[in-house]
Order: C-alpha cells, then structure tokens, then sequence
C-alpha cells in the first residue's frame, strides 16, 4: 500500500449513497491504475475511468460534457450494465446514483477491479471499523479506513515503525500478521504477510454492512 497522495486508484465503498464530488488536491496525482468502465448514453457507448464505486453509485472520469439528470447506464465490469443517472458534474468528474443499490462485495468476489491491462493491486474498500493493532509489547486501538485482500489502512496517533512487524485483529476478523509499509499525518498502511482469500474477506465486508439505506 502507499500513501493515498501519491496514488489514485478506483475505490470501492459499502455506502447506500452515490460518491461525493472530489475534493480538490494541489499536486499532480497519478491515474494510472484506474478502472476503464463504459457509459452507455442514448444508444452510444464511451469509456471513461471510474475513481469509486459505492453500493448506491459511482463516480467516473468522463471525456465530455454530460449534464445533471443524465440517465446513464455504466459498466464497472463487462456485460454487466447498470442503469443510473447523473446527479453532480464538475472538472470533467461525474457522479451517477444507481437506480438499484448493488452488492459491492460480490462485485468485489466477481470481477479484478482495478486495472487497465496492467497488474494493479488488489481492490481496497473503504470501512468504517475498529481494529487491535499489536506492535511488539504494544496494543493500540485504531480506525480502519481500508481494507483489501493485501492490507489495511488504518489512523492511529502511535508512533508505528517503518517495516515493523505488526498484528492487526479487524472487528470481528481473526489476527493478522503483517508490516508497516508508511506511517504519517496520522494514518498507516500495513501489508498483509499473506493474502485473506475472497470468500472471507467478503463476508467479513457483508456481516459489517449494518447501515440503513439513505
């Protein structure tokens, strides 16, 4: 994992709502590990790149003008359209509300998220849950932001040192080893030292999903 200032790449998250428009960063960003998606609009079909993907909505990188109220239908993954329409534009980002709230999980479990032709790391999906985060003879409450097969980002105000070996226990997950990848402002990355299979990580995300729909 590596700081989110250095890299932008698709995100997932389990909220009912479609994504917010991005804040605006000074700084150039990366966008090479994006998802190509297509927007069906009218019968014509366009790429775009998706920046996240929520249960209620998306939002993509789009290449011309598409207006509020647009109604649209996006393919995160191939031969899998979902109808939508367009309710924010701005700096050619736009945000589509699903009609139907979709099983962010079982995206996750079908398809590789994150891509273009080129290996990118594995799909990350923003939580909002607590974590033990042991670290030698230390245990620190924490936040977890993120979590992915590979790692976790987490916020903590401990001191973590870098490439130190780590136990992470995610609310209602089993320990799991690992090493501090980056640690600043407030948040760490922490590599996972072997990859949670799909199966569970998605039911670990689907027996967390306790929000109501918004």
């Amino acid at each position: 994992m590596l700081p989110h200032e250095y890299v932008e790449e698709t995100s997932l998250s389990l909220s009912p709502a479609a994504p917010a428009p991005p804040e605006r960063r000074e700084g150039q960003r990366h966008l090479t590990i994006l998802r190509v998606g297509a927007l069906t609009i009218d019968g014509v079909r366009e790429l775009c790149l998706v920046r996240n993907i929520s249960a209620g909505g998306v939002m993509a990188h789009v290449y011309r003008q598409i207006g509020v109220g647009t109604e649209v239908e996006i393919e995160i993954k191939n031969d899998l359209p979902i109808r939508g329409k367009v309710v924010w534009e701005r700096d050619s980002n736009i945000g589509v509300a699903f009609d139907e709230k979709i099983d962010v999980p079982g995206l996750l479990a079908a398809s590789k998220l994150l891509g273009d032709g080129r290996r990118a790391r594995s799909p990350r999906v923003e939580v909002d849950r607590k974590a033990r985060l042991r670290c030698g003879a230390d245990v620190y409450e924490v936040h977890v932001c993120d979590v992915s097969q590979g790692g976790v980002k987490i916020e903590t105000d401990a001191e973590l040192p870098m490439n130190g070996d780590v136990v992470v226990t995610l609310e209602g997950f089993r320990p799991l080893p690992g090493i501090v990848r980056w640690a600043h402002d407030g948040q760490a990355g922490i590599n996972f030292i072997q990859v949670i299979p799909i199966a569970e990580l998605c039911e670990w995300l689907r027996a967390g999903d306790t929000r109501p729909e918004r």
